[in-house]
């Protein structure tokens, strides 16, 4: 799971500027959670400073899952098709642009085409694919959906999520948790989150495991996680084969000197309820968690060479609504197979399938649970499983 403005930016900042923007089209209902008629406001100053190319900026998947709930649960007003609010419902409905798909073409590495009447691929038939080896560059595409098992909940799910129980944090609106602005007028309802998001309170679960075994079994080419719980890296899977969407808790930074500090120092402070500060200048030191208006981590560019490149994508337990990750699902190849473990369909898995995608709905451990049977690694899953476990217990002792 993961993490001011949308990531669309109010502020008329462009996102494809000088060819390295992040994701292009972002869609203006990532701005729509804002605070009244402010969310139009900032669709269509986003869309206005589309070609001025300053640096990316984002927002995190929690607090966009945050405005993703809030919006869901609101009842909309009368549909205006003029103004600003008119330009974001048009914008909404516009598929988003992605530069991996752009880098997709510009390597001749094919594109959208038709399927020709081809034979749907199921489930298994990307189990043999795997085992025939075939599959040596897979991607994976991975939300709170894979983490909830662990007992971390997510920020959507009513009566259950996070969003639920905005009360405890005493904020004026529910994106303020991740507005840098409130943040350095009141750190605390951020620390407060943090403190139950902290690597370490939580322990990886069987989908953490089988992407942790499709790296030892060298055909993991890249994680691209919006989770910020850790929960990746605890499953032994390295840093330089993820990418953190969404920022992470490993590192930190002082808000004021940017000394960068190891998240692990400043544990302490948050599990005792104290907001950690600097070593050296006594500022706020913040965990890298992407906040609204914070630019992307670099990492993420990695896209545009990972996604042309892949040869199998996984998306699991997402509901690819927060943008720019979202979008990246329609950056590989139209020949590569992409199979959604997930809840329910979502992003091109409902509105654009091709017959190479494959859905593997319900519980998302239940369907990676029969990717594993299908592929035969069932013993070295409960091998690999079984050490960890050993490993986490004798740290924790």
């Amino acid at each position: 799971m993961a993490p001011g403005k949308g990531e669309g930016s109010g502020e008329g900042r462009g996102l494809r500027g000088k060819g390295e923007g992040c994701e292009g089209w972002v869609r203006a209902r990532s701005c729509e959670g804002r605070r009244g008629g402010e969310a139009g406001d900032e669709a269509q100053g986003w869309a206005l400073g589309q070609a001025e190319g300053t640096p990316p900026r984002a927002a995190p998947s929690a607090a966009l899952c945050f405005l993703a709930a809030w919006r869901s649960l609101r009842e909309r007003g009368p549909k205006d098709g003029g103004g600003p609010r008119g330009l974001a419902r048009r914008i909404q409905g516009t598929r988003p642009f992605s530069l991996s798909a752009a880098a997709r073409a510009i390597l001749g590495l094919g594109g959208w085409g038709d399927d020709g009447g081809k034979k749907q691929l199921t489930l298994q038939d990307v189990a043999k694919l795997i085992r025939k080896k075939e599959c040596r560059r897979i991607v994976v595409m991975a939300g709170a959906g894979i983490s909830t098992p662990s007992g971390i909940p997510d920020f959507r799910s009513p009566g259950s999520g996070l969003y639920s129980n905005l009360e405890q944090y005493d904020i004026p609106y529910p994106e303020a948790i991740f507005e840098l602005t409130y943040f350095f007028v009141n750190p605390k309802p951020f620390f407060t989150l943090a403190k139950e998001l902290y690597p370490g309170n939580y322990r990886p679960n069987y989908a953490h495991y089988f992407l942790r075994l499709l790296h030892d079994k060298g055909i993991l080419l890249r994680l691209y996680t919006q989770n910020i719980d850790g929960l990746e890296r605890a499953a032994g899977i390295p840093p330089d084969r993820m990418v953190e969407a969404h920022g992470t808790f490993a590192t930190a930074t002082c808000t004021v000197c940017r000394r960068k500090f190891p998240g692990e120092d400043f544990r302490g402070d948050v599990m005792a309820d104290k907001v950690p500060h600097c070593r050296v200048c006594t500022g706020i030191v913040k965990p890298d968690i992407v906040f609204f208006g914070e630019e992307l981590p670099q990492r993420f560019f990695l896209h545009l060479t990972d996604f042309p490149m892949a040869d199998l994508l996984f998306v699991i337990g997402t509901s690819l609504e927060v943008e720019p990750f979202a979008s990246l699902a329609g950056a590989v190849r139209s020949s590569v197979p992409r199979v959604l473990i997930n809840r329910d369909l979502v992003g091109p898995f409902a509105w654009q399938q091709r017959y190479n995608d494959i859905a593997q709905l319900g519980d998302v451990v239940g369907g990676v649970e029969k990717l594993v049977e299908l592929l035969d690694w069932n013993e070295e899953m409960q091998a690999l499983i079984q050490k960890e476990k050993e490993k986490l217990d004798a740290k924790d002792k």
